[in-house]
């Protein structure tokens, strides 16, 4: 995710402080990772900097002097096209799970142990995102389908995994 563009996003609706800001994101985006204050003020000094957004007002209290930031225009054009550039799919060609199967298989372990195993995780993981996603609101269900249906296919792929372990052993020379 972009934080940058997803601050820039947040400031089209008006100008807000970086505390404000930072709730807004977390609210919306952060349920997981929440965002820290020092990555909020280093992003939007580095979007000051680019002129993407401007210090639209500068309050003084009685602790540090708060600055409102604002979008800009080239801001603004900035967040409309990283809307309209499609993400690049993820082919996870270079898999960690694939790569423990493999030294499993070169290394004399069972790897049909590891497959067992990491697919008691995926369901683990599968029953807590179900449990959220019932309890959760639309956004929150949208997430959490989200990441059900990466499990789903990873799952697939432990069962397409486990039913040609003997193949994959004789390919890599175990």
């Amino acid at each position: 995710m972009s934080i940058g563009h997803t601050l820039l996003g947040l400031l089209e609706s008006g100008p807000r402080h970086g505390y404000d800001l930072k709730r807004a994101f977390d609210e919306k985006f952060g349920h997981d990772r929440p965002l820290h204050y020092g990555q909020v003020y280093a992003t939007m000094s580095r979007l000051l900097k680019n002129g993407l957004v401007e210090v639209d007002a500068v309050e003084s209290g009685a602790g540090p002097e708060r600055k409102r930031y604002a979008i800009t225009e080239a801001g603004i054009t900035d967040v409309a096209a990283w809307l309209a550039t499609p993400e690049k799919p993820e082919p996870y060609l270079q898999s960690t799970l694939y790569t423990k199967v493999v030294l499993a298989l070169l290394t004399g372990r069972d790897a049909g142990d590891l497959l067992d195993t990491q697919r008691a995780e995926h369901l683990r993981l599968m029953r807590a995102l179900t449990a959220r996603k019932r309890q959760g609101d639309l956004a929150d269900q949208l997430i959490c389908d989200h990441a059900l249906f990466h499990l789903e296919a990873d799952l697939r792929w432990l069962e397409l995994t486990a039913a040609r372990l003997g193949a994959l052993g004789k390919a890599v020379g175990a």
